[in-house]
């Protein structure tokens, strides 16, 4: 992290605020439209917006590339986003935020296999403490731990492993075409995949003003733009620091969902999300002093 500058810091940083925010509108939005329509609709609208951009930026679609979009399209939007909708049904936003942690282990395992990385003893620790953390958020938090509860944790973990080894095939195929056209590729690809299981479920799905309001802003803002967004940072910084931002996502959707949904605070949800932090602070090897030491450097460099 002491590689980062301050800019993507920053920009890691608003990520984190839109993706926190994500698992509160997932919770508004996936019990009233179903999690096949909710997610299909998001995609749909996120496809949408970055198909504008492309024509404004006159960029072409890679479809050179459509096996690899394919592949990247089920990994980081299909899956992960029909999976965090089905979690909703059952799970607190901040549950699911504090779960989405989980990126950062399987990210490290799979830039060491990928030889984007290399494994330690300490980010061994770090993943045993982050499995841990995910133990108590699910066992000790304020909500029952039903076998309901139990498979939503584990969808969340999956469609967590699904971001995590992802991230360093996403950062290769930034080298092959621009971040924006990956972001419209893999988008494109998802709605496609999506939408057989939107048609079926169709007649079952209800169609509020607020669901209908999330789903926009997911779509527009924290799936689109935000997409975008980190495929440029990306570019920029190693996978596992891009990965970083997943640590400060709980903080926003914790807050979030308690401010706006009423959800509780439990021992289990302090002590849990601790460890999970802790776990991405050790296999990444963030150092909060070091990244203000290095924040302080910049400052003071000249322009």
């Amino acid at each position: 992290m002491s590689a980062v500058k301050t800019r993507h810091f920053l920009q890691l940083v608003l990520l984190s605020a839109l993706w926190g925010a994500s698992f509160l509108f997932i919770r508004v939005a996936s019990p009233v439209m179903g999690p096949n329509v909710m997610a299909a609709l998001r995609i749909g609208l996120a496809t949408v917006t970055l198909m504008l951009i492309m024509r404004l930026a006159r960029e072409r679609w890679p479809w050179q590339h459509w096996k690899e979009l394919v592949g990247l399209g089920a990994l980081t939007v299909a899956l992960p986003f029909l999976l965090y909708a089905w979690a909703a049904l059952r799970l607190p936003a901040g549950y699911s935020s504090l779960l989405n942690t989980m990126v950062v282990p399987f990210g490290v395992l799979t830039a060491a296999w990928m030889k984007e990385d290399t494994l330690s003893a300490r980010k061994w620790l770090g993943c045993l403490c982050g499995f841990v953390g995910v133990a108590l958020i699910v066992q000790l938090g304020p909500v029952q731990p039903t076998p309901a509860l139990l498979l939503a944790a584990l969808a969340c973990v999956a469609a967590a492993a699904c971001y995590g080894v992802s991230t360093t095939w996403m950062k290769r195929s930034t080298q092959r075409m621009s971040p924006l056209a990956v972001a419209a590729g893999i988008h494109g690809t998802a709605l496609v995949m999506l939408l057989p299981g939107a048609a079926w479920s169709l007649p079952e799905a209800r169609f509020t003003p607020s669901a209908l309001a999330a789903v926009a802003v997911m779509g527009v803002v924290t799936s689109g733009l935000a997409y975008w967004l980190n495929l440029r940072v990306l570019t920029q910084v190693s996978p596992v620091a891009a990965m970083s931002s997943a640590f400060m996502i709980p903080l926003f959707g914790v807050a979030w969902g308690h401010l706006f949904l009423n959800e509780p605070l439990g021992p289990g949800m302090f002590w849990g999300g601790a460890l999970v932090l802790l776990a991405t602070g050790l296999v990444t090897g963030f150092n909060p002093l070091n990244l203000l030491a290095s924040l302080r450097g910049e400052r003071a460099s000249p322009p």
